[in-house]
């Protein structure tokens, strides 16, 4: 008996090392991609590759790829997620290849999505293909100048309430989160101009849609390696079905939608909102008569809550760490805080003191803060695409092969020196017209560019604009000591998220 069981232990370990044997053996040839193309690349490491473990970072993923733009100083380069190659452009101009000329061959992000288990997973930013092109064609007036003037009502009322709980903290010795503050501000922004819902995010600050959303962007540890997981095996996870989404923040995004939408319908209840078009595009009679394609000319009730989702996740969190970093730099900076002050002050005696939509446009040293804030804090690191066909690089013997991933390291390109001299310090004067002229205009690129450049940028700015005039007009603000300088990124965010928060003393003007 004893023998049987010596002998299964030994047939055991054999299978068990020669089957690590097999992986690695993988591994090894399958990170020599790059090699056999002849293509520069980053020497990666088994098993992650380029990337860090994901369950174990050490800095940001946004720095991470910062790192590797600074490491290869070539045109482009090869790197690896896991096994998986990808090709980083490095040179401005093919990135403008890339990203704009030779769009055609570069439509699809190669973003995972699960349409049966995860339905939110499939929205404008990830889908790619015909149904991208036909829902993108749809929502793309829902931006038009007239669209945003009729929903600047909505988003001053909101920049009002937090005025108003902002005079409340005056003189709060513990200081002011202001990431938590802004936070709540595009919180109640998103939910009146996408939904047509009062959140009442100061009132009530944790509200389920405050905490749903930050699950969304804080994932867990073990998050990130489902995510690494999903991103470099996308048909395994497909088979496996697994989900980007926790199930409880999936069912509760539906179960909003879906009792939004029914509420309309049953009492007629028709708004000048986003969740408006999506109804009537999933309510287009001509559409459904040929019967559901899913080819984005009409929707699905999964497919509306798939686009609401992405519209409220994108609006509230990137114009929130956008404005918190803006006001971290300002308080660092009096003199930029004060100019920017002068310049609020100027534009609105023109308008009565009042802020209105066409007074906003007027600030133009109030944008190049903005810019510049989103030059050295963009809320995307970097975009991808994916290869449609196999693409020669322009002037180059390389050749990207069709399915390849391609990467636009966007924060290296905004930290580079040869574009911007010390790129670690916060000057807006980079953003003047004649310095914008002077540079590559691919050189910033925070919402993208090209034809799938970010849908909502306009709006992003306009209450990005309105929220800071708001604050900038009636307080003066200064570092707490509870803000620890330099800032900490959080390790298990997909944006740049301040660690601990972003305090701010409040002083009243």
């Amino acid at each position: 008996m004893t023998l049987l069981t010596s002998s299964f232990l030994v047939d055991c370990v054999g299978f068990v090392v020669a089957i690590i044997t097999v992986v690695y053996a993988y591994f090894v040839w399958a990170l020599q991609y790059w090699k056999r193309r002849n293509i520069p690349y980053v020497e990666p490491v088994i098993p992650w590759g380029n990337l860090e473990n994901p369950s174990k970072r050490t800095m940001f993923i946004g720095d991470r790829f910062r790192e590797i733009y600074r490491q290869a100083r070539w045109k482009y380069c090869g790197m690896f997620g896991m096994t998986r190659p990808m090709f980083v452009v490095l040179n401005l101009d093919l990135v403008k290849q890339v990203m704009t000329k030779d769009f055609h061959n570069f439509v699809d992000r190669g973003f995972y999505t699960n349409e049966k288990d995860d339905p939110l997973s499939c929205h404008l930013f990830a889908i790619g293909g015909t149904k991208w092109r036909n829902l993108r064609t749809k929502f793309t007036p829902t931006f038009t100048s007239g669209k945003m003037k009729a929903m600047f009502g909505s988003v001053l009322k909101c920049g009002t309430v937090m005025e108003k709980y902002l005079e409340e903290q005056v003189g709060n010795k513990e200081g002011v989160d202001f990431k938590t503050v802004l936070g709540n501000y595009t919180t109640d922004v998103i939910g009146s101009c996408a939904f047509g819902l009062n959140c009442n995010s100061f009132k009530d600050p944790d509200s389920s849609f405050r905490q749903y959303a930050a699950k969304v962007l804080e994932r867990s540890r073990f998050g990130n390696l489902k995510q690494a997981f999903c991103f470099n095996f996308p048909h395994i996870s497909a088979l496996l079905g697994l989900r980007m989404l926790p199930k409880d923040v999936s069912d509760f995004f539906l179960k909003v939608i879906y009792d939004t939408v029914g509420y309309r319908e049953k009492n007629s209840d028709t708004r000048d909102d986003f969740l408006q078009l999506l109804i009537n595009i999933k309510n287009n009679k001509d559409a459904q008569a040929s019967g559901y394609q899913g080819d984005g000319k009409t929707l699905t009730m999964d497919e509306v809550a798939a686009q609401s989702f992405v519209f409220f996740i994108a609006g509230y969190e990137t114009s929130s760490i956008t404005m918190t970093f803006a006001l971290f730099e300002l308080a660092t900076h009096q003199n930029i805080q004060e100019k920017v002050r002068e310049e609020i002050e100027r534009v609105l005696a023109k308008y009565s003191g009042e802020i209105t939509y066409d007074s906003l446009g007027e600030l133009k040293y109030l944008k190049q803060v903005i810019d510049e804030t989103l030059r050295m804090y963009s809320p995307c690191s970097f975009v991808t695409r994916i290869c449609a066909q196999d693409y020669k690089v322009p002037g180059e013997q390389a050749v990207i092969e069709k399915g390849t991933m391609v990467i636009i390291p966007i924060r290296g390109i905004h930290h580079d020196e040869e574009y911007y001299e010390n790129p670690s310090e916060f000057d807006p004067d980079r953003f003047t017209e004649e310095n914008k002229a002077a540079r590559h205009p691919y050189a910033h690129i925070p919402f993208g560019e090209g034809p799938r450049i970010c849908i909502g940028e306009r709006f992003g700015i306009m209450q990005t604009k309105l929220g800071l005039a708001k604050i900038l007009r009636n307080f003066r603000l200064t570092l707490n000591k509870k803000t620890k300088v330099p800032l900490a990124y959080s390790l298990v965010s997909v944006v740049p998220s301040v660690k601990g928060g972003m305090w701010l003393n409040l002083e009243k003007l």
